[in-house]
């Protein structure tokens, strides 16, 4: 695919009423910039899904860059992502919907994730329509944030300065268990506080002998989780999570297919060992079936998949409400500013995989990471994304 690079312009797309409504603010929006990016892995990774059959191994993660400009001066950037599929899905959604966006009040967030939803309301409300608009949305908060000199989690309302962190990266299927245990030890060394294991082989025999190897390297007063990715059936999951209980797991994360309620509601009912869903879900109305049916214990829900920080704080107060535990997926630049806002302590996934990305790191100490106190969500973008760079558009008045 070719790099698309040209500027559109938004007057078509506005109604008169909004320019009127748009030439009386203070700040306005003057342009956007979307990106389509496709970061390279260092290694193809494989879990569950892959070994029963169900998707190829992971090679990139497709990004989607938002850069959102006002007429003040103020450049906010959010992303979303997409893996294995959806990233030019995601691309062309945002750059057909961005337009109305163009002379608004940038402070209006929550009216502008509306405006958004419905310039494109006939593809729905969850899936890459939201994913689209997700980038856009956590631009926004990240011009908010910088014009009020807060970092992203001090404007929402800051609970902590750090966040609990576990590792995933190192315990994938395709790696042999002397790998994972290294793995192990070497995130263990570098302060991470938690290690998570996937699970789901087609013998699950195997995965307790994983478990198993992984429990005894770490001792018992490491956290430990394990992730099926939803490759296991009813019966199943109830017999391994039985013989799971005695390795004093933090959580079984997505025993079930993600939209199993009932399923994950009777597992929850049945096991000691708290179950944690919600990644896979693009929308909070999702979610909220998980929460209203007792189908999990701990409840992870994605920014950039079900619409961005707007519809994520939604989530936060009826899972709080629930008395869920919360333990955001992926994407760790975002989420441990999210999570840092969360009444009870949360868990943050540590991923290495978007570092390359961005020029800025995060700190991670005893066990935890410290929220960054920078402007906004604080990152910018490194050098190396204009080579990963496939598609580029600039909206403007």
């Amino acid at each position: 695919m070719s790099i698309d690079d040209d500027v559109i312009s938004a007057e078509q797309h506005r109604s008169p009423a909004d320019q009127a409504s748009a030439s009386g603010t203070a700040d306005r929006i003057h342009s956007l910039r979307l990106r389509t990016v496709r970061l390279p892995l260092p290694t193809p990774i494989s879990d569950a899904k892959v070994l029963t059959g169900r998707q190829r191994p992971m090679t990139e993660v497709a990004m989607l860059f938002a850069e959102v400009t006002t007429t003040d001066g103020i450049t906010g950037l959010g992303f979303s992502y997409s893996k294995r599929a959806g990233g030019p899905a995601q691309f062309a959604h945002a750059r057909e919907v961005a337009p109305v966006l163009i002379g608004e009040d940038p402070n209006d967030i929550a009216r502008l994730w509306t405006k958004l939803v419905w310039a494109g309301a006939s593809v729905g409300r969850s899936g890459a329509s939201t994913q689209a608009i997700a980038a856009i949305d956590n631009a926004l908060y990240d011009v908010k944030a910088k014009r009020a000199g807060l970092s992203l989690a001090k404007l929402l309302g800051s609970q902590r300065e750090s966040v609990r962190c576990y590792n995933t990266s190192g315990g994938f299927l395709h790696t042999p268990i002397e790998g994972v245990l290294e793995n192990t030890s070497a995130s263990l060394a570098r302060g991470i506080g938690g290690i998570k294991l996937k699970v789901g082989q087609p013998d699950p025999a195997i995965d307790l002998a994983r478990v198993a190897a992984v429990r005894e390297h770490v001792g018992a007063g490491v956290p430990l989780m394990v992730d099926a990715n939803q490759q296991w059936d009813r019966a199943t999951a109830l017999r391994v999570g039985r013989t799971l209980e005695e390795f004093d797991l933090v959580w079984i994360e997505e025993p079930l297919d993600a939209y199993d309620v009932t399923g994950h509601a009777g597992l929850a009912a049945a096991l000691d060992t708290p179950v944690a869903s919600g990644e896979m879900l693009t929308s909070v109305r999702e979610h909220v079936e998980l929460i209203t049916a007792g189908a999990v214990d701990t409840i992870q829900p994605d920014a950039p998949r079900i619409g961005g920080i707007t519809q994520f704080m939604r989530l936060l107060v009826l899972a709080d409400e629930a008395g869920l535990a919360l333990a955001p997926h992926f994407a760790m630049e975002l989420h441990v500013h999210l999570a840092a806002t969360y009444p009870t302590e949360p868990w943050v996934e540590h991923f290495e995989w978007l570092e390359p990305l961005f020029e800025e790191r995060i700190e991670i100490v005893d066990g935890r990471m410290v929220v960054p106190n920078r402007p906004g969500i604080g990152l910018t973008l490194s050098d190396k994304v204009p080579g990963w760079t496939v598609g580029d558009v600039t909206i403007a008045e």
